[in-house]
């Protein structure tokens, strides 16, 4: 059996700050500030036409993106910033010029900007570089009747003098992001439970991770029965949960590990309760909270993170049959509580619950955790923002000022513990879900908290903007793989384990 995992290889990036890369290039991008004056115009690459279409195409707003067909020096497509505007706006630009020059298919692209304040150039060529890499990243195909276009070496340059661009954590990501997308977007045919397994352990094999997966068997001696209640009316016994160790040699002597737990529903019938044919028709995309955990994993091995990290996949598919988990079920999960089923579409918070109990055990420095979970985040920020929720005020900062400045951005939402009425069971210890769907997004994190100690630092990212039709920031496609990116730049950006280090008593 092929490989499932992601064939081809991203763009090469180089560096080369001199105007005799020029007349090697098929393609030249360019991000002009809105700010720039004839002078820089001037001084770019046949400027003064440049200057010229732009004015004459109307094309000198933020936003703007053209493209001028020149023999010399190439080709050139130019993107106007504001910089005053946000990294998303900026992102989202990224992803306009990219779509714009690979159109043509250039193997050879030069990036630079224009005007740019000394403090917005790296970001702006930072953007420009990853919306060229997201573009560049092939996505699954199963067409018998299209030819493969033949492969190329992509190789992006980059030509300011300065500043320097930190290419190894570029690469990271998109690579990262890519896998998260790649694998959100695979038929549910080709990457069930057993199949997502198997791809999860060549990954590990690969990059050197520790693989270690509890099948049916281990997990109902683990008591794990809020997993094994979603799984039971599979068809096949292959549901399980993965747990990858990530061990950087450098890595300071008895240090906590991060824990990364993704939901990995393969599809998601609804169960019982079944979906209406619109409801369902992605629900392979489930499992996207998996893909964003085991991306992110890929990116900080790319980089050699130096503090080790876990990451927990909780695999399984949701389908309808003679023995499926049904409503007014009471299952205990692998913690002791007792859980009253109520919906079996809300199978999302019953996998996360025995797997964040499980990483917890390891005792980790903070879990993350990451989950299309509910329609109620959508309905509240719509496909543009994803809900954050935790038990630390510092956790949750962290997470909204990197939303913020990596342009995956979030919005942090209350967890006040009066919410917890809405749960409340006469016969169980919880609610899986209220009867009806007021604030589920908030309920659903109050659920899962209740399988997170206090004592441990959490994270909920429920990954309302994990799928948008036309893309969103720098991704090109429907899927996102939103979470990896946000991450980085929680870790290593805006000092996650610092705030958790320094205020890890302080709960919300």
């Amino acid at each position: 059996m092929s490989s499932l995992l992601p064939e081809g290889h991203l763009p090469r990036i180089a560096q080369r700050r001199d105007s005799r890369a020029l007349p090697q290039l098929d393609h030249l991008v360019i991000v002009v500030s809105t700010k720039a004056g004839k002078a820089a115009w001037a001084a770019l690459p046949a400027g003064q036409a440049l200057a010229a279409a732009a004015r004459r195409r109307e094309m000198t707003k933020a936003g703007s993106v053209f493209t001028l067909h020149l023999e010399d020096p190439c080709a050139v497509t130019v993107g106007i910033a504001d910089p005053d505007a946000t990294p998303f706006t900026w992102l989202t630009l990224a992803r306009k010029l990219a779509a714009e020059t690979r159109s043509g298919r250039p193997a050879k692209i030069g990036v630079m900007t224009c005007g740019a304040p000394e403090d917005k150039a790296a970001t702006w060529l930072e953007a420009a570089v990853s919306g060229l890499l997201a573009a560049e990243a092939e996505m699954p195909r199963f067409r018998s009747n299209v030819e493969r276009r033949a492969s190329r070496q992509v190789t992006i340059t980059l030509l300011d003098e300065a500043p320097a661009l930190d290419v190894a954590r570029v690469r990271a990501e998109a690579e990262g992001n890519h896998l998260a997308r790649w694998l959100t977007a695979l038929p549910p045919n080709r990457l069930d439970a057993a199949a997502y397994r198997d791809l999860v352990a060549e990954l590990a094999d690969r990059e050197g991770w520790e693989f270690s997966f509890r099948d049916e068997v281990a997990l109902k001696k683990e008591g794990a029965g809020a997993f094994l209640a979603v799984a039971r009316s599979n068809p096949h016994r292959d549901a399980g949960i993965v747990r990858l160790r990530y061990r950087p040699p450098k890595a300071p002597k008895n240090a906590a590990p991060i824990a990364l737990v993704g939901k990995g529903i393969c599809f998601d019938t609804g169960g019982n309760n079944l979906k209406p044919f619109r409801s369902m028709l992605d629900m392979h995309e489930d499992m996207q909270g998996s893909a964003v955990a085991l991306g992110t994993l890929l990116a900080l091995t790319r980089i050699a993170y130096p503090q080790p990290v876990d990451c927990w996949l909780a695999i399984t598919e949701n389908r309808i049959g003679p023995d499926a988990y049904k409503s007014r079920d009471v299952v205990t999960a692998a913690n002791g509580v007792t859980i009253e089923v109520i919906h079996t579409d809300a199978e999302g918070r019953m996998v996360l619950a025995d797997t964040l109990t499980l990483a917890a055990r390891a005792e980790p420095a903070v879990i993350i955790d990451y989950a299309t979970l509910t329609g109620a985040c959508v309905a509240a920020l719509t496909y543009r923002y994803s809900g954050v929720f935790g038990n630390r005020d510092a956790v949750l900062d962290v997470a909204v000022t990197a939303g913020r400045s990596s342009g995956e951005r979030t919005w942090a939402f209350p967890m006040d513990e009066d919410f917890d009425e809405a749960i409340e069971s006469r016969m169980a210890d919880v609610m899986q879900c209220s009867t009806d769907n007021d604030g589920d997004h908030i309920l659903a994190a109050r659920f899962l908290q209740r399988f997170v100690p206090r004592e441990t630092p959490w994270l909920h990212v429920d990954l309302s903007a994990g799928h948008r039709k036309g893309g969103l920031g720098l991704a090109p496609t429907a899927q996102t793989g939103f979470g990896v990116r946000l991450t980085l730049a929680m870790l290593l950006d805006h000092g996650l384990l610092d705030a958790v280090n320094s205020n890890g008593s302080g709960k919300q």
